[in-house]
């Protein structure tokens, strides 16, 4: 058996290797000592090996899904060994039971509904890193029929890891140590927000090969030519294909059959979100790594769990393109329109889809044979929904009208599922119950004979009394001796031809007939035959809906759109959002605009309605410099103006009276205050580095929020730095920008900065004790003062402390009151002083010119052609 073990092991090196031995599975060796510790599991040791106890451990086979997801929650990989052949067909009964690697379960191939999270996806990422500083990818979700492929710099690798979001990712044993350096760089940056980090995964060299993965694309897609997908040109992409699809049909230990359709993602078709602004809007997990409340939790009502992925997936990569956005503001518009006196249509809607099955994942488990009989039974009743799609089609959008069309169940598919599962089939096929009655007669017959033994042995009974006469005959069975027919030693002589002796007794003999015999041998082994037919009638209605699955793909993505949009509607009524509207000029003009997340959680505390406020921003008024107390609302503000851009971006409604939005290719955020000890990375070095991130990225179409730039470092210094990124933001960059500061000397930029404006949230100081009411108002200018001693006070620092920085304050400010002016932040800087000149030299041509100038006397279009005359001189 050791040796058997050993021979499997040797093909997973690096992988828990679970081998099954009767009701547990066992691990030996390295393997039972890692599992001992992770598992929290007794380690013993059986046997010996070179003289030494071997060390054992193991799990019950009927709870392995628990261990399981322990060990992938920890990023381990898991090799599931199966007992495949029957007992004594080796050797003649000698030697162990055949046995074999099924599957392997690692964090990035999951299938497994009960090791998978409901709403969130298991995805596997292949990276390659090819010449001239490019990378190529590709990823996939097994449980999804798409693969996606992309084409990146290695500089830009930490946005596209953000925004994938890998369980696991690939790549080659042979990357160099710069490769590796950058690699983890990239995941560091990426999934700081995750709370185990992504396990890499070595795989061969050779499997990254372009032309390889070209012809494994093209096998899978079952396309001559790839470039219906645009994806002929990526070669770096095709290379991380072919060890991606390599790496998960190895996994599975089946093709991937359900994988039938191709994207290519490119830098420029989503709406860039940032793992810093992915972070600080809070979209998917709160700033404590918490999953509420979130974005993502205020929208997601979803009825299905493929419908709150789906939904997740709009959320976090939106398109640039307004296409798809727009066609889902009419489908909510069209779910949304008054329908007489009959019920909106996403009620309707919504009250169809609550128990559907998970149709997505378990149409994936179909083509990959891993299905469970309640997965067939739950797609069953997602199939029997006949009536969704003419109630889909009554809506007036084309959105709606495409999905009614993929609702259309596969009519032979539902007819098999019909008649081969039973109503209420048992958890696993192993024990039984799960075909239908009246699906295989042969079925039936061993059904019946396993569970009305009894009857047939009375009626035989009585039947054989009639027959022969004997009174006291009796049809009877043990274990020992199976069935037979007693009769006393008395009524011996009256004992048929046909009955053949088994066994004398005392007082009685025992008889077989060829009917009982015949009885016998069907009974003894019917339940055993049955689990057997039962098998084999799963196995082959697996084999008959294989054909089934690009239909039952399309029908799990419809109702996957379907319960996104009808949640979007139900949100849109519930919380009284509005449409929104493009336009091509670019700028963002939202009318009482309100905070989603901090509205609900106002609303769900009862602590008062929320303060609307609105935003213009435009060409000619592209920066704000938002002043205000602390907790007066700044960050709230302009966290709500990225939330209702990226809502409306996705093809939701907004919390606003009215929307009406530009393009926009990102939205960059560089809020709060944290450090990253754990990479050296203080405070204020986080800070500057999201903030050159920024500056480097941020285009006329991008939305920037800064809040506090410069506050983790000494005074002049910040402020230094604050001024020359809003001047530069707003010059150079000329993004749409909301930038908060403490900094009050920022107030002149305006008057140097033709596009850039003051506002203030609002506050009040009441009482004579200094209180702050804050009215979470923005108004137009700057604020007066900070408040921050106010702030101070609400937050519970002793009285004392409150008084003696009064005093300071009162200090500071007489003291700068009686100082110079300050100086203008925003003047031009002076030019170097020429050094001095041994002797005047003549005045140049230019200078003379110069010197006749006088620029109070010209008009415009004199001072025009005097600087093109100027210009010609120089």
């Amino acid at each position: 058996m050791m040796q058997q073990y050993l021979r499997l092991k040797k093909d997973y090196p690096d992988t828990l290797l679970f081998y099954r031995m009767g009701d547990f599975y066992e691990m030996f060796y390295g393997d039972a000592e890692k599992a001992a510790q992770l598992l929290d599991i007794t380690l013993t040791t059986r046997g010996q090996s070179a003289g030494q106890p071997i060390p054992m451990a193991g799990v019950p086979f009927h709870s392995v899904e628990s261990y399981l997801a322990r060990l992938i929650r920890l990023g381990e990989a898991v090799a599931i060994c199966e007992q495949v052949g029957e007992a004594g067909a080796a050797g003649a009964g000698k030697g162990p039971v055949e046995r074999k690697v099924v599957r392997v379960v690692t964090p990035g191939t999951l299938t497994d509904s009960t090791l998978m999270a409901e709403k969130s996806e298991s995805m596997l990422l292949a990276v390659h890193f090819g010449p001239r500083q490019q990378c190529g990818l590709a990823w996939l979700a097994v449980t999804q029929g798409q693969l996606n492929l992309a084409e990146c710099a290695a500089d830009d690798l930490p946005a596209w890891l953000a925004r994938i979001a890998p369980s696991e990712v690939l790549v080659s044993a042979s990357l160099t140590a710069a490769q590796q350096q950058r690699l983890e760089a990239a995941l560091q940056t990426a999934l700081q927000t995750a709370q185990p980090a992504a396990p890499v995964t070595r795989r061969p060299e050779w499997q990254f090969d372009a032309a390889l993965g070209a012809a494994r694309l093209q096998e899978q897609l079952q396309a001559a030519s790839l470039a219906a997908w645009g994806a002929q040109g990526c070669a770096l992409a095709h290379a991380a294909s072919a060890a991606l699809l390599a790496y998960a049909e190895h996994t599975q230990g089946h093709a991937l059959t359900h994988v039938r359709s191709l994207q290519v993602a490119r830098a420029g078709d989503l709406i860039d979100l940032p793992a810093a602004t992915r972070r600080n809007l809070e979209l998917v997990q709160t700033l404590r790594g918490e999953d509420a409340p979130t974005l993502f939790s205020l929208l997601d009502t979803c009825q299905t769990g493929m419908g709150s992925r789906l939904l997740k997936t709009w959320l976090l990569a939106p398109q640039r393109d307004r296409a798809a956005a727009s066609g889902r503001h009419a489908a909510i518009a069209a779910l949304l329109a008054p329908q007489g006196d009959a019920a909106p249509l996403w009620q309707r809607l919504r009250a169809l889809l609550k128990g559907t099955g998970d149709v997505e994942r378990v149409t994936a488990r179909i083509a990959l044979a891993q299905v469970r009989p309640r997965e067939l039974a739950a797609l069953r009743q997602a199939l029997q929904k006949s009536e969704l799609p003419a109630l889909v089609a009554q809506a007036q959008a084309a959105l709606l009208a495409q999905l009614a069309q993929d609702l259309a169940p596969p009519a032979e598919c539902l007819q098999a599922l019909q008649s081969a599962i039973a109503q209420e089939p048992a958890a696993l096929v192993r024990d039984g119950g799960v075909i239908a009655p009246g699906h295989d007669a042969m079925l039936d017959e061993l059904r019946a004979i396993a569970s009305n033994c009894d009857a047939f042995l009375l009626e035989m009974e009585t039947r054989e009394r009639q027959r022969t006469g004997i009174a006291n005959l009796r049809v009877q069975f043990n274990k020992v001796h199976g069935f037979y027919i007693e009769v006393t030693q008395g009524q011996a002589a009256k004992v048929p031809a046909d009955y053949r002796r088994r066994q004398t007794l005392k007082n009685a003999e025992r008889f077989i007939t060829p009917e009982l015999k015949a009885f016998e041998d069907r009974a003894l082994s019917a339940q055993e035959r049955a689990l057997a037919r039962e098998k084999w009638l799963f196995d082959e209605l697996l084999r008959r809906l294989q054909p089934h699955i690009p239909a039952l793909t399309r029908f799990a993505r419809a109702l996957a759109a379907l319960d996104a949009l009808a949640a979007l509607a139900e949100r849109a009524h519930t919380l009284e959002w509005r449409k929104p509207e493009f336009t091509r000029e670019p700028g963002i003009d939202i009318t009482a605009g309100r905070h989603p997340v901090v509205q609900a959680r106002l609303q769900e505390s009862g602590q008062g309605a929320f303060i609307a406020n609105s935003t213009h921003l435009g060409p000619r008024q592209r920066l704000q410099i938002i002043t205000g107390p602390n907790m007066g609302g700044k960050s709230t503000y302009m966290r709500q103006v990225a939330l209702i851009t990226l809502l409306a971006s996705m093809g939701s409604y907004v919390p606003a009276e009215s929307c009406r939005l530009g393009p926009v290719d990102a939205i960059h955020t560089r809020i709060g205050a944290a450090d990253d000890l754990a990479n050296a990375q203080s405070t204020f070095m986080l800070e500057m580095t999201e903030a050159a991130q920024i500056l480097r990225s941020a285009t006329p179409q991008s939305l920037v929020l800064m809040d506090e730039i410069g506050r983790g470092t000494s005074t002049y210094d910040g402020l230094s730095l604050a001024t020359a990124i809003a001047a530069w933001l707003h010059d150079k960059a000329q993004c749409l920008t909301l930038f908060a500061t403490h900094y009050f000397e920022l107030t002149e930029l305006p008057a140097a900065c033709h596009a850039a404006i003051n506002v203030h949230v609002s506050a009040a100081e009441t009482g004579e004790g200094g209180s702050i009411a804050f009215l979470h108002e923005i108004q137009p200018g700057p604020a007066s003062r900070s408040y921050g001693i106010q702030v101070a006070r609400l937050a519970g620092v002793p009285a004392a402390v409150v008084n003696h920085a009064r005093h300071v304050l009162a200090r500071l400010e007489t003291a700068a009151a009686s100082q110079q002016a300050q100086p203008d932040l925003f003047a031009p800087l002076p030019e170097p002083e020429p050094a001095p000149a041994a002797e005047p030299a003549p005045p140049s041509e230019l200078q003379a010119a110069l010197a006749a100038l006088d620029p109070d006397e010209l008009s415009p279009r004199q001072a025009l052609q005097a600087l093109y005359q100027l210009k010609k001189l120089a």
